[in-house]
């Protein structure tokens, strides 16, 4: 691993922690979310160069907040220039700041996810904002990843927040009774980010792994944040059995190649067992939900060596499962396609599950 590298897996880790930390003491999400971008260039910059420092937490958070800091001091004197001309104009207020200690081994990733997944926002908007204020990717990382320009997908994040500040969201857990509800909303979002990641609704590449990775990342993140949550367990177990197959699901001129012909010699049998091993123990342990029973049709298709060797049938019963927990066109179509392939193996050509 490269010194680059190592930094930027090292600031990816820690971006949450220091923007929760962050949000606590100052509580503007704007602020605090360009102040803690800025630190990232900076330190990327830096520890390329000189190595991660000894409390890497500690030296990002202090440059995100001298960053804001100066941030808000070049905005007061702005706006007292601008006071001096206007009669009775309002005190400029940027900053809430608590008496709250600064501890940045506190961990409010959760607490982040749900505000970037905001009820108030768009699922676009929400992918944009986990991507920048989770996943610590820069404004023309994400716009690259969905090959828009960085200007428009600026704006999108731009409004994203100002949308939660009008409708109210702060930096601090929902009600008890709206804390599944959100997570479903956090569980999704995750799952749009790594469904446009591994096959794009735009652009000639098909595989984008700058997303499916962050995906992968951030629902582990979750699981180890919810770790009695089945239907997390069951996401993260999706994602896997899923990115497995990439290296072979296109030819070498990137033509997709279903399911059936795939070279199952080129599926990635780590992240399949830890993949099975994950939705065997979800579906024993929780009510039974959509990404649990998606990931257990993935792990059917994933642990038959050859396509003939698939258990049809067993397909066909998860997608009847399916259909009855989440009823919706593309689960029907699924179990029809998983009756018909298990009468005509060898000569139908199943995908058995959506993304191949």
């Amino acid at each position: 691993m490269t010194r680059r590298s190592s930094a930027e897996d090292e600031l990816r880790q820690i971006a949450p922690a220091v923007l929760g930390a962050l949000l606590r003491r100052h509580g503007n999400l704007d602020l605090c979310e360009d102040a803690v971008q800025e630190a990232l260039v900076e330190a990327s910059a830096d520890w390329t160069e000189k190595g991660i420092p000894e409390r890497p937490r500690g030296w990002l958070f202090t440059v995100a907040n001298r960053r804001l800091i100066d941030h808000v001091r070049r905005e007061s004197a702005r706006r007292k220039r601008e006071e001096r001309f206007m009669v009775g104009a309002p005190p400029a207020e940027f900053l809430r700041i608590p008496g709250e200690a600064v501890d940045l081994d506190r961990d409010d990733s959760l607490m982040l996810l749900f505000l970037c997944c905001h009820p108030a926002l768009t699922p676009p908007s929400q992918i944009a904002l986990t991507l920048r204020a989770i996943g610590g990717l820069s404004t023309q990382e994400i716009a690259s990843a969905f090959l828009v320009p960085e200007t428009t997908m600026a704006q999108r994040i731009s409004r994203a927040k100002q949308r939660i500040q009008a409708a109210g969201g702060s930096f601090s857990m929902p009600p008890l009774d709206e804390v599944e509800e959100r997570v479903s909303v956090v569980q999704h979002v995750l799952y749009l980010i790594f469904n446009e990641g591994y096959s794009t609704t735009a652009g000639p590449n098909i595989n984008r792994t700058e997303l499916t990775g962050e995906a992968i990342r951030l629902a582990r993140h979750l699981r180890r944040l919810r770790p009695d949550d089945s239907e997390t367990a069951g996401l993260l177990a999706l994602m896997l059995l899923t990115e497995a197959r990439r290296s072979a699901r296109t030819t070498d001129s990137g033509d997709l190649v279903s399911l059936v012909d795939q070279d199952r010699g080129l599926w990635n049998r780590e992240l399949i067992n830890e993949g099975v091993a994950l939705v065997t123990q979800a579906l024993s342990n929780g009510p039974l939900g959509t990404y649990q029973l998606q990931a257990a049709i993935a792990a059917v298709h994933d642990e038959a060596g050859r396509a003939d060797e698939t258990d049809w049938p067993q397909v066909l019963g998860l997608y009847e499962l399916l259909e009855q927990v989440a009823p919706n066109p593309m689960a029907t179509l699924n179990r029809v396609v998983g009756g018909h392939g298990s009468r005509t193996v060898g000569r139908a050509r199943p995908h058995g599950h959506a993304r191949r």
